[in-house]
C-alpha cells in the first residue's frame, strides 16, 4: 500500500528534512511540495492524499485555517515551531503535532500513529457488515427455501464440512456456507471460538479456559482462539 504524501511549508529546509525523514520508511511517496495552502487546496482537488504534512504559520492562510476551509482533510500531521496551538490542534482530530527541528525517532513516532489509524478503519470495516448494520436477523437458504433467523434466537453456529448448522433454542437450520463467510454476516456480539464455532456471546452463561456453556450445551474452546476469547469473555462478563 502506496501512502501518498503531500508537504505544506513556507520553508524550503522544513520540506527538505521532511522528504528526507519520509524516504527512509517504505511505500510513502510526496506526491506534492506546497508554499502555502492556496497551493496545496489544488492538489487536494486534482488528486488523492492519504497524508499531509502541514505547518502552521505560513502567508496567505495558516495552517489552522487552511483546514478549517476543508470539508473532507486528509490525515494530518502539523510540523511547526511554536507549541502553543497544540491545544487547538486537538479540535481538527490530527494524528500528531511535531514540534521543529524534527528528529526522525520522534516523525517515526509519528508515521506509527498514521499507520495505527489506518489498521483501526480497516478492522472497523471488517466488522460493519450490511446484516449487522441495517437489520436484526439473517436470511437462511435450506434447499431454497428462505429462512429468516433473528440474530437475538441464535445460541451458536457450527461448521459441517461444507454446510454451517444454526442453533437456536427451537430448532438448528443447515445451509451449505463456509463457516468464515458466514461469520463475516454476523454482527459484533458473535465470537468465533474454534474452527467449527462462533457463539453467541449474549447467550454465554458460563466458561472455562477449555470450553463455553450455554445452558446444558457445552461448546470446546478451540487452541489457538483460546487466549483472545477468554480475554474477550473476562472484558464482557
Amino acid at each position: 500500500m502506496i501512502i501518498k504524501c503531500i508537504i505544506i511549508d513556507d520553508e524550503p529546509l522544513a520540506i527538505s528534512l521532511i522528504e528526507t525523514h519520509l524516504a527512509k520508511i517504505p511505500n510513502m511517496e510526496v506526491i506534492a511540495k506546497c508554499n502555502n495552502a492556496i497551493e496545496a487546496f489544488s492538489v487536494l482537488k486534482s488528486q488523492q492524499v492519504d497524508l499531509m504534512f502541514l505547518d502552521i504559520q505560513m502567508p496567505l492562510l495558516t495552517g489552522m485555517e487552511f483546514l478549517k476551509s476543508l470539508n473532507n482533510s486528509p490525515k494530518v500531521i502539523l510540523t511547526t515551531a511554536y507549541r502553543e496551538y497544540a491545544i487547538e490542534s486537538y479540535e481538527f482530530d490530527v494524528v500528531d503535532y511535531l514540534l521543529k527541528p524534527i528528529a526522525f525517532d520522534r516523525f517515526f513516532k509519528a508515521i506509527n500513529k498514521f499507520f495505527k489509524t489506518i489498521e483501526l478503519k480497516e478492522n472497523s470495516k471488517k466488522t460493519e457488515t450490511p446484516e449487522s448494520n441495517n437489520k436484526n436477523f439473517i436470511v437462511i437458504n435450506v434447499n431454497k427455501k428462505l429462512h429468516k433467523v433473528l440474530f437475538s434466537e441464535i445460541l451458536y453456529a457450527e461448521s459441517l464440512k461444507d454446510y454451517v448448522q444454526v442453533h437456536t433454542k427451537d430448532k438448528s437450520i443447515s445451509t451449505k456456507f463456509k463457516i468464515s463467510d458466514f461469520e463475516k454476516k454476523l454482527p459484533n456480539n458473535f465470537l468465533r471460538i474454534h474452527r467449527s464455532y462462533i457463539v453467541n456471546i449474549d447467550k454465554i452463561t458460563a466458561f472455562t479456559a477449555h470450553d463455553i456453556e450455554i445452558d446444558t450445551i457445552e461448546i470446546p474452546i478451540g487452541i489457538s482462539y483460546k487466549k483472545q476469547v477468554v480475554e474477550k469473555l473476562k472484558i464482557e462478563f
